[in-house]
């Protein structure tokens, strides 16, 4: 019995949350598999957010609550495959990550990855244009190796996904605010615009409640399976 946390926000910017139970053999709380698909949905073209969602030096500046700092280790070919980045990253949580990717292809819709160091897996990015919109979709699948996370699955477990639904919806919400501030046509319309979320702060009480948190979260899980394997 395994967990699948689809996220996604409809038209009018509000989260829905489908949490789902799926069988894998071999599967437990006490896994350090996840899978994530984060659904985004902004008003634009897909050049445009290509343009942001690709640029590595500005990752820092638009999306700062997540990424610390991005280094270049390799630039890949003329179309970005095989370019290798070196992130610092972190979520509400109290402790960062040290990991990279190497962008593994190219495709007509968006682009895949491949994640090692505290994350090993793989990501897909893909874009499509909805009319004014562009439905951005980014599914996420990879093991934490990061020994507080691999070493204690079974309380990290549900923090981890809710460190990682915390940081897409920043993620979103950055996003939106970086696009227009590169539609300002002048200064005084740049500065109109507020500043993305900045990173939460690193204090050990924010582990603790985080800690409390999971409690919660363990019990209310424990609940949902009893009930689906009491159906099934």
């Amino acid at each position: 019995m395994g967990i699948f946390l689809y996220l996604s926000n409809n038209k009018h910017g509000k989260y829905v949350h489908k949490l789902r139970y799926v069988t894998k053999k071999g599967y437990s709380m006490t896994s350090k598999e996840y899978h994530f698909i984060t659904q985004w949905h902004v008003q634009g073209v897909v050049k445009e957010v290509t343009d942001i969602i690709s640029d590595r030096d500005a990752l820092v500046h638009w999306w700062p609550s997540v990424y610390l700092s991005v280094e270049e280790l390799a630039p890949g070919d003329v179309d970005g495959v095989g370019k290798v980045l070196r992130l610092h990253t972190k979520g509400w949580l109290p402790y960062t990550l040290l990991w990279q990717f190497r962008i593994s292809a190219i495709h007509s819709d968006g682009f895949s990855l491949v994640a090692s160091g505290d994350f090993e897996g793989r990501g897909i990015w893909t874009f499509k244009q909805n009319g004014q919109w562009v439905d951005i979709t980014y599914d996420w699948k990879v093991n934490a190796e990061k020994p507080l996370l691999r070493y204690f699955s079974f309380l990290m477990k549900p923090i981890f996904s809710a460190n990682h639904y915390w940081a897409m919806a920043k993620g979103e919400e950055s996003l939106k605010l970086e696009l227009a501030r590169r539609r300002a046509t002048t200064e005084q319309e740049r500065l109109q615009i507020p500043a993305p979320p900045s990173p939460t702060s690193n204090s050990p009480m924010s582990l603790v409640l985080a800690t409390l948190a999971s409690i919660v979260t363990l019990g209310c899980l424990g609940y949902l399976a009893t009930k689906v394997i009491a159906k099934t």
